[in-house]
């Protein structure tokens, strides 16, 4: 049943974003979009709740109440960034806005960027570790190895991605000098 909502709240998820996107855009209708952006949030409560109820009514703890837990982290901390993103593709697309500026390529400037994205997947791995502490405290008695589990999978991948972050500052790639000398030569 977890794993199933957790589905539905992932097609949700792009179904009111594709919406409030093309409310906005394509209808003009500004509020109805803000409405329909803001319902985002409602779909990780209902997910948040469900996965309690069921827990509560004695269900096993298993791997989709651990899923839940890290999806939710995810969307904490990604959602909006991802929902701004798309605003801006959107925009550029169907509105005639200047094209979004993509992320650094090269550089100290890589470096930030990929730093200030390890920031998000630590808020992600915070907010999922603590939801399956508390699942696991709310089940108390029952076996809670499948939520440990999830809580060291968000862990090694919080680990994996600032190893990776880190070698974006440590080893900075570096601009090509043909795309340098054109940038120079335009001038």
């Amino acid at each position: 049943m977890v794993v199933g909502l957790i589905i539905t709240c992932e097609v949700g998820f792009w179904v009111l974003l594709a919406a409030g996107l093309a409310v906005r855009y394509l209808l003009k209708w500004r509020r109805t979009s803000v409405a329909l952006l803001l319902c985002e949030p409602l779909l990780e409560v209902v997910l948040f709740v469900v996965t309690a109820v069921d827990l509560r009514n004695g269900a096993t703890p298993s791997w989709g109440h651990g899923l839940a837990a890290l999806y939710i982290g995810y969307t904490v901390a990604y959602g909006h960034h991802t929902i701004r993103r798309l605003d801006g593709h959107a925009a550029h697309r169907l509105a005639g806005a200047p094209k979004p500026v993509g992320p650094p390529r090269y550089g100290l400037a890589r470096a930030r960027h990929e730093g200030r994205l390890w920031l998000r997947t630590l808020l992600a791995t915070a907010v999922a570790c603590a939801l399956l502490q508390g699942a696991i405290w709310y089940v108390d008695d029952g076996d809670t190895s499948s939520l440990r589990t999830f809580q060291w999978a968000a862990l090694r991948t919080l680990g994996i991605h600032g190893t990776v972050a880190l070698t974006y500052l440590i080893w900075p790639k570096r601009q090509p000098a043909s795309a340098a000398v054109r940038r120079d030569e335009g001038a």
